[in-house]
């Protein structure tokens, strides 16, 4: 007997943080809006719809934000309110289905083959959480169906802000290999950027190499590739995965030389890891810090503690200590990243009988 074709949801809150802060403040609305730094330090958190007209995004150097948008408007990031918001979401989502996957705090994936309202259609669960969501929030979100988790993806990116898109099996292979290649969720910029120096330009140059060939020059990756590109995606909606590490890492349009930007950086990659940690229920004993430099060297550093911690202030420390030790980064740096691992559950600890440690 075969399976029933499975119903996916992704869920993708419209430039989250920015928007929390346009509904929370009336004067915001309708205006340029970068979460975090300010006209003269720092970088840019989230930006609204109308600062990203001016080619305002996240990990952009306030300064050159501020020269885009000569108008832009700076506000503090406020992550507690925004955790607060992401969780009231989450709600939503249990309220049709267990199987919800979060990613982050503003998008999540939704196994809606099964539901707990019986409904067959996913097209109107979909529609009925965005509806929910902006009755309850005052937020925005966009969203896609389809078969599997890479379709639902591609799906809810193509009709943002406040969209809704369905692929179908019907159109999937087609739309697939119209794609550009950077759209592909799972291909990074430097991968396009190799791909496209080996003619795959699109979804349908990609479908033309051979497994074989893609994992050559890919890795074992090659072999999702591979898959995709015939709009294949076979991984379930993991409601309570069982992660070896969290992480947060963050690519910039612009190599960054100066401390003081490298660490506001750190500061909102701390914050990233930390929730992620709240949410999962986790404590860790290890911070590694991710360092790739303009050419593309990559370089880790890593601190192992007797102690657990979780806190977005003790990842912060360690981190920090590490960007500086043994030095400070002697060369321009593309990407910075932050893992924590070592971890702890806490379903391991009840079953366990487990201490609790102090945060250091």
């Amino acid at each position: 007997m075969s399976q029933p074709i499975r119903k996916i949801i992704h869920i993708d809150m419209d430039a989250f943080f920015a928007s929390v802060e346009q509904r929370d403040n009336p004067e915001l609305r309708g205006k340029p809006v970068a979460v975090g730094g300010s006209r003269a330090r720092g970088v840019v958190a989230a930006a609204s719809y109308e600062a990203r007209k001016y080619g305002v995004h996240s990990a952009l150097a306030s300064k050159i934000a501020a020269q885009r948008c000569p108008h832009l408007i700076f506000v503090k990031a406020r992550f507690d309110v925004y955790s607060a918001v992401s969780r009231q979401i989450r709600e939503i989502f249990f309220a049709y289905t267990d199987l919800v996957e979060p990613l982050s705090l503003d998008e999540a994936y939704l196994d809606v083959t099964e539901n707990k309202i019986g409904m067959p259609s996913a097209t109107i669960i979909a529609n009925q959480i965005r509806q929910r969501i902006f009755e309850e929030t005052g937020l925005t979100a966009s969203a896609g169906v389809s078969y599997n988790k890479f379709l639902a993806k591609i799906a809810s990116d193509m009709n943002k802000p406040n969209g809704f898109t369905l692929i179908t099996p019907d159109k999937a292979e087609d739309l697939v290999a119209s794609l550009d290649i950077g759209k592909f969720h799972g291909i990074g910029k430097v991968t396009a950027a190799k791909m496209q120096s080996m003619g795959i330009i699109t979804g349908a140059d990609l479908r033309e190499r051979s497994e074989a060939e893609l994992i050559r020059n890919f890795g074992k990756v090659g072999s999702y590739y591979y898959r995709i590109a015939r709009a294949q995606d076979d991984r379930d909606v993991q409601p309570h995965r069982i992660r070896k590490s969290i992480g947060s890492e963050r690519t910039f349009e612009a190599d960054i030389a100066e401390e003081e930007a490298m660490l506001e950086h750190l500061l909102y990659l701390s914050k990233e890891v930390a929730q992620d940690m709240e949410r999962l229920k986790a404590t860790a004993k290890t911070i590694t810090l991710k360092i790739k430099y303009f050419d593309f060297t990559l370089n880790t550093r890593s601190k192992t503690f007797l102690s657990e911690f979780s806190s977005e202030d003790a990842i912060y420390t360690v981190a920090r200590d590490l960007l500086r030790t043994p030095q400070l980064p002697q060369f321009p740096v593309r990407l910075l990243g932050i893992s924590a691992s070592s971890l702890l559950y806490q379903h391991d600890r009840l079953q366990e009988g487990y201490q609790f440690t102090l945060e250091f």
